[in-house]
């Protein structure tokens, strides 16, 4: 019955979910196609057996591109379903698998939905990256029987508490988990306190850390640098910014740049809807500015990051990067990134998403935290500072080294769910 009322909610909310698609289409025309696959009503139908991954938007489809290469090796026979809700995830995983697996967004969790996804999919098991739960997805796949892993998961105490209050709705939902790979042991006791059973739960670390450099994309993160850098200047990477902190991070820049004259600013928003307003925001600030996707340009001041995919490449080119979602009440980013390539990470105190994660890196010397634009400026000084740079980076790289190995124990308890499930 309380399922059947949060249904209902939703079938009421059908209006207000379409205006809501409408006026994001506003700044992401993304927003506006393929709406059919929102509702279950197209989708090219699999050949064979399927193994479903789904991850939401960039962040997770990036932490699950590894993962499913891995399962195209180890299952060859199955075809991989990944899905996602945002444009933004849709494309990186158009951009990085292609047609090498089959690809659509996510319904809305409604029953009707399902009915048609599951008639038209048919997967055999569900791997959800995170903590992207619904509680229609996860009844309709407990009457199918088909298996539920949710994979790198965790679980911030505020989202606990967010679920502790719908807990009518959401223990059924997460007591219908088969098995759940937390990333650390804190994630794996807020499970188990929503109501999941112990040995339902493992803790296999967090596979952002299990991040491959590949010499290719070296090589490329070098030339990089040069065509940024090519009389030596110093560059800062400002990655993922959020709404609010573009104006910290260039407040700060001006202080800097006061001082040193040879450090340039890459600038990169989170969503691309905000490119356009960020590149202005900048060219208004009075600094020359260019963006990425425009032809090189050796004179800038401020370079704003308006393509997607490139992320991992700029920190391997910079010399130091703030991670932003963290200066607002965000949660945070993946600094794993900026650690695997060795270079300084600050943040601002905003990091509960990241909380083990950034408590180790805090602890080891390789992140320091900042408060605000003044914090940011005083951080970002000290790290002109070669021998600065060089001892924070490798602090923040012997983190990233020490944690790796949970993409392997999560693939053995995916082997271990198809297994038992004679898959």
């Amino acid at each position: 019955m309380t399922r059947a009322f949060y249904s209902l909610i939703l079938y009421v909310a059908l209006p207000v979910i379409a205006l809501r698609l409408l006026w994001r289409a506003r700044l992401a025309p993304a927003y506006r196609r393929r709406w059919g696959e929102r509702f279950a009503l197209t989708g090219s139908k699999p050949a064979g057996p399927s193994i479903w991954v789904h991850a939401v938007s960039v962040g997770e489809t990036l932490a699950a591109l590894d993962m499913i290469r891995a399962l195209q090796r180890d299952y060859p026979k199955h075809r991989l379903l990944v899905t996602t809700t945002t444009p933004t995830g849709s494309e990186r995983v158009q951009s990085a698998l292609g047609n090498t697996v089959d690809h659509v967004y996510l319904p809305y969790d409604l029953p009707d939905c399902w009915w048609r996804f599951f008639r038209r999919f048919r997967p055999q098991l569900l791997i959800v990256m995170e903590t992207e739960l619904w509680p229609n997805l996860l009844a309709a796949c407990a009457r199918r029987k088909i298996p539920v892993l949710l994979a790198n998961a965790r679980l911030s105490e505020k989202s606990a508490r967010g679920y502790q209050r719908l807990a009518w709705l959401t223990r059924p939902m997460v007591q219908r988990l088969t098995c759940i790979a937390a990333q650390q042991t804190a994630d794996a006791e807020r499970f188990v306190h929503l109501g999941v059973a112990a040995d339902r739960v493992q803790v296999t670390g967090s596979i952002k850390f299990d991040l491959t450099l590949t010499d290719g994309l070296r090589q490329s993160a070098t030339a990089l640098r040069q065509q940024w850098a090519p009389k030596d200047e110093i560059i800062w990477l400002a990655a993922s910014t959020h709404q609010g902190e573009d104006d910290i991070v260039l407040q700060a820049f001006a202080q800097v740049r006061a001082q040193v004259p040879n450090l340039r600013l890459v600038l990169v928003p989170r969503h691309p809807e905000r490119f356009d307003r960020v590149a202005a925001l900048c060219a208004s600030s009075g600094w020359c500015t260019t963006r990425r996707s425009a032809p090189p340009c050796e004179n800038f001041d401020v370079l704003v990051g308006d393509t997607m995919g490139e992320l991992l490449l700029f920190f391997g080119a910079c010399h130091m990067a703030f991670v932003g979602g963290s200066l607002v009440p965000t949660g945070g980013h993946n600094m794993i990134e900026p650690a695997a390539w060795a270079k300084p990470v600050l943040c601002g105190p905003h990091l509960f998403n990241f909380a083990a994660v950034s408590r180790l890196m805090v602890d080891a010397g390789g992140l320091r935290i900042v408060e605000d634009a003044n914090a940011l400026a005083g951080a970002v000084l000290a790290l002109m500072d070669a021998r600065e740079r060089d001892t924070m980076g490798r602090q923040a790289l012997a983190v990233a080294d020490a944690n790796r190995g949970a993409l392997a124990r999560l693939l053995a308890l995916i082997e271990t769910a198809l297994a038992r499930e004679k898959i």
